[in-house]
């Protein structure tokens, strides 16, 4: 247990710090960042499954052409949400990406009810009302619906939606969906350097170290996230799931010093209620499922 939350809360405060790495790399343009993530990332995963002699699984998937299509998908939403998060992070939105990772878990539930046919019980309903009514006072205050906020929640409830039904797990996942994505960052890397006599040329040192640091930076929190996750209750790595937003959000606020508006910050809030009224709506009901078990047992 321990071991476990410690792993678990490290994986989601490395995702929090995120801000700080993209912006170390604000000279760089968006996509040209998430071409070098997902590179290196491709580079370090398979490195990683060499050294551990992880292979079973890649002769099974590559004889089934059809597995690949969930990671294809994932592969591609993946992207976009990265692609999306730095450029928000780069030109002063990371208030607005923490919205979004806030809102992630309310879009999942709507996900499960829209596609896995799930039922949502009562309090989820609640959280999700509240969650849409702050949403909409957002909406009316800014003049236009938090775009970011909500493209960073639905990538990234999408990509979570494919992987949960997706048959591999969170490290032969990401090396599958490195797969997909290296080819198309080496031919947008070939036409970089072509244009400019070399993929990093006119970069510095430390830029060039950043950019290849990209790939552990990635695996690393997922893998200390899948071993957490198997040593903690559900209930407790759904509290911690909402670390990430709340250091992204510190981070926007006094380091970034992003402004945030009275009338901004009513919409936060109603968001913020809905997440408690969600989390406390969890520990509940699976208070009761437990009492539940308990009592079948002891009859």
């Amino acid at each position: 247990m321990p071991s476990g939350l410690a792993a678990a809360a490290l994986a989601y405060a490395v995702w929090g710090l995120f801000p700080l790495y993209f912006h170390a790399l604000s000279r760089i343009d968006a996509f040209e960042v998430v071409l070098h993530r997902s590179l290196w990332s491709f580079v370090f995963v398979w490195l990683l499954l060499l050294g551990l002699r992880r292979w079973q699984w890649f002769g099974r998937i590559a004889r089934e052409p059809a597995s690949w299509l969930p990671f294809v998908g994932s592969a591609v939403l993946l992207s976009a949400n990265w692609l999306l998060y730095v450029w928000a992070v780069n030109h002063g939105h990371v208030l607005d990406a923490s919205l979004g990772y806030f809102v992630t878990p309310l879009v999942n539930v709507m996900l499960g009810t829209w596609v896995l046919k799930e039922r949502p019980r009562r309090g989820q309903w609640a959280a999700i009302g509240l969650a849409a009514a702050g949403v909409a006072w957002l909406t009316a205050t800014l003049g236009h619906p938090p775009w970011i906020a909500l493209g960073l929640a639905a990538s990234f409830g999408c990509y979570g939606l494919l992987r949960k039904t997706a048959p591999l797990g969170a490290l032969e996942g990401l090396a599958l969906e490195t797969l997909v994505i290296a080819p198309v960052a080496i031919v947008a890397f070939a036409f970089i350097g072509a244009q400019r006599g070399g993929v990093f040329a006119g970069t510095d040192a430390g830029t060039i170290a950043w950019l290849l640091v990209a790939g552990p930076l990635t695996a690393v929190p997922l893998l200390l996230f899948a071993y957490g996750a198997r040593r903690i209750t559900l209930g407790t790595l759904g509290v911690l799931q909402y670390l990430a937003p709340t250091i992204q959000f510190a981070l926007g606020r006094w380091f970034f010093h992003e402004p945030l508006a009275p009338e901004r910050l009513v919409g936060f809030a109603m968001i913020w209620a809905a997440l408690a009224l969600y989390s406390l709506e969890g520990v509940a009901w699976m208070r009761r499922q437990r009492s539940l078990a308990a009592g079948s047992a002891g009859g």
